[in-house]
């Protein structure tokens, strides 16, 4: 059996109903092509088929009474209407001609030079053109899907990076608003000018940027750690672009820190362990010796065995502080608010802030940030922030800001001073038992604070520039 070809809708607006039969008879008249063909003549009733999409096409008439065919179009495209509209006018007019390619219509015909051919060819073109606008449109909204909900940062920028489109995952990221971020350039959130160098070469070069590691800074501050792919998109008669996506790898930077940290520390703490064995052996055996020649030994040789007696036992001291700075401290958990532990932090080292004349500023919530703590042992923690912040500073120069702020479930500490900062090689070692840039430091106090910290299930952040200062960004779990 043969399979019938579905008819084409053809919808004919016109208040002239021998212009109706006219123009309903041409298309008639065009074979091999099946027509389902229905007359309107009233604007309202066309304006609500036009909007219900009942037909393939469309043709309307330019006089349609009181308003014209132009006004029907423009109303009907306004409320979605997709199909594709052909104009009719009784005679030609330029100014019609170009006003209904404006508003919308595939094509605009005169009455009296119509026939079959030119009305096929019109209605064929018109029916074409919808679907291929209509498969455009639907590609263009998937692709926009895609752009909108990406996880990622996805731009559109000109050769210079200026940005021209992104999605909301690039306003979050770089955090700022839409109307400031359109028109700014990428590079202005690159603080590495090494950076900013090598990816301007990729794109002017290669024209494609592959997985670069780059650093951004936020207007606020922030860092970000991401990953930039970009490629350059060159059209015939179109100005070049570029589109991009940006990953973010904040977070597993700092996973990797922290377990690289942890087991860094727990490498240390393997070795203090085994040392602290190795040498309290030996040193036993000093000490029991050391009171087997006390009751014999002449007057003379009782200044060397004190000597011997008190330096063991300042080693034994050095290897039990060591071992505490390596052992997890046991915590009293109980509801604490972090105002309070600052607070009380700061009066500890009033004295030092005093004597060295340094200007404090201090910023909290309006409400109090509460965490799980062991108030005693966390004071030692800021106070050992605070001292070391206090000393890398000028005296009467030095500025000391402190925050305590909430972030998503938790709330964060920062501790920030404009001191001599931490060279890269430093900082990369801050935490290490025994190690320390002071003439007369034993380098156990950073040590011992990262315990602590680390006892209370806080995120440790330190960023430095030399000659500028140091920041200590903790992050604590909020209690419920």
């Amino acid at each position: 059996m043969a399979v019938t070809a579905k008819p084409t809708r053809i919808l004919i607006v016109d208040d002239d109903e021998d212009d109706f039969f006219i123009t309903s008879d041409y298309i008639r008249e065009i074979k091999d092509v099946p027509f389902e063909i229905e007359w309107c003549f009233r604007y309202a009733d066309a304006l609500q088929a036009l909007q219900a999409a009942r037909h393939d096409i469309y043709l309307v008439d330019y006089r349609l009474g009181a308003k014209t065919g132009l006004e029907l179009l423009q109303e009907a495209i306004d409320a979605g209407c997709e199909e594709p509209v052909i104009l009719l006018t009784g005679k030609g007019n330029p100014e019609v001609d170009k006003k209904a390619m404006e508003v919308g219509a595939v094509d605009y015909l005169v009455k009296p030079e119509l026939n079959p051919e030119k009305l096929e060819r019109s209605i064929r073109y018109a029916i074409e053109r919808s679907h291929a606008m209509k498969a455009l449109r639907a590609q263009e909204k998937r692709y926009r899907t895609i752009f909108e909900q990406s996880k990622d940062a996805v731009f559109i920028a000109d050769e210079n990076l200026a940005f021209r489109d992104v999605n909301a995952a690039a306003l979050e990221l770089l955090g700022v608003p839409i109307e400031e971020i359109l028109g700014s350039s990428l590079y202005a959130y690159m603080p590495l000018e090494q950076q900013r160098d090598v990816l301007s070469a990729l794109i002017s070069e290669v024209h494609e940027v592959d997985d670069e590691e780059i650093l951004l800074r936020t207007p606020d501050g922030e860092t970000r750690f991401c990953i930039l792919s970009a490629s350059l998109i060159t059209e015939r008669a179109k100005p070049s672009y570029i589109q991009g996506i940006i990953h973010d790898i904040t977070n597993i930077r700092r996973e990797e820190k922290a377990t690289l940290l942890a087991e860094k520390l727990a490498s240390a703490g393997r070795l203090v362990r085994t040392l602290a064995h190795e040498v309290r052996n030996p040193l036993n055996n000093i000490n029991l010796s050391i009171e087997q020649l006390q009751p014999n030994c002449q007057p003379d040789d009782q200044l060397y065995l004190d000597i011997i007696h008190r330096n063991s036992r300042r080693i034994s001291d050095l290897i039990t502080e060591l071992l505490n700075s390596a052992r997890p401290s046991e915590m009293a958990l109980t509801k604490t608010a972090l105002q309070s532990i600052v607070d009380e932090s700061l009066s500890a080292a009033l004295d030092r802030i005093t004597l060295h004349k340094i200007n404090v500023r201090i910023h909290y919530p309006d409400h109090e940030a509460f965490i799980l703590a062991d108030k005693e042992k966390l004071k030692i923690a800021f106070l050992n922030i605070i001292i070391n912040a206090v000393e890398a500073m000028e005296p009467e120069k030095g500025s000391l800001y402190i925050n305590v702020s909430a972030n998503n479930n938790s709330f964060r500490v920062i501790i920030a001073d404009n001191g001599s900062g931490i060279s890269e090689e430093h900082l990369s070692r801050l935490f290490e038992p025994y190690f320390t840039s002071k003439r007369n430091g034993m380098g156990l106090g950073l040590a011992a604070t990262l315990n602590i910290l680390q006892s209370h299930k806080a995120e440790v952040d330190v960023k430095s520039e030399w000659g500028k200062g140091t920041s200590f960004i903790l992050d604590f779990p909020a209690h419920a």
